[in-house]
């Protein structure tokens, strides 16, 4: 199985199994999980990246405790649709992860999801919704904004799944 853009592969998805939705970034992999019905996201952690392999290691600990069978990657494209430096890097990342079957038990089912406002729609609401004292940054260092990011890339392709 290859890396593809969701709408290229949703057809192949594992079926009637969870999937992580991940925002990668330099400092942080915020993470989500779908229940195994691909109907709704929910935020899961805030893995802090230190190397690739530990990365790999948490990665594969959360797809054995909730059954993973696959996973959405929010790709950083710009407004006018072009990839820059960020996209490529998270298409090394997925590239990477490929290399690592065994986190699933075989080649990962990946999609790469456009995530175009995803911080954005987020930072805005944590702004409106959450705890006037907890300021954007301190969003930011807890590890709210980076695990609500993927929640919003990984509910953006469940929903368009049906």
């Amino acid at each position: 199985m290859s890396i593809d853009l969701l709408k290229n592969i949703a057809e192949l998805r594992p079926v009637g199994m969870a999937l992580l939705g991940l925002d990668v970034g330099k400092k942080t992999i915020g993470v989500a999980l779908s229940d195994p019905a691909q109907s709704l996201a929910t935020p899961l952690e805030t893995i802090k990246r230190t190397k690739f392999t530990q990365d790999i290691l948490r990665l594969q600990a959360l797809v054995e405790e909730y059954e993973v069978g696959g996973f959405v990657i929010g790709l950083p494209v710009n407004m006018d649709g072009s990839e820059g430096p960020r996209a490529q890097s998270v298409r090394d990342f997925a590239l990477e992860l490929v290399r690592y079957p065994e986190i699933v038990g075989r080649e990962p089912w990946i999609a790469l999801q456009d995530e175009r406002l995803s911080t954005v729609s987020v930072e805005e609401a944590v702004d409106n919704f959450v705890d006037k004292r907890k300021t954007r940054i301190e969003s930011k260092q807890s590890g709210l904004i980076d695990k609500l990011a993927a929640q919003v890339i990984l509910q953006s392709a469940l929903n368009g799944f049906y």
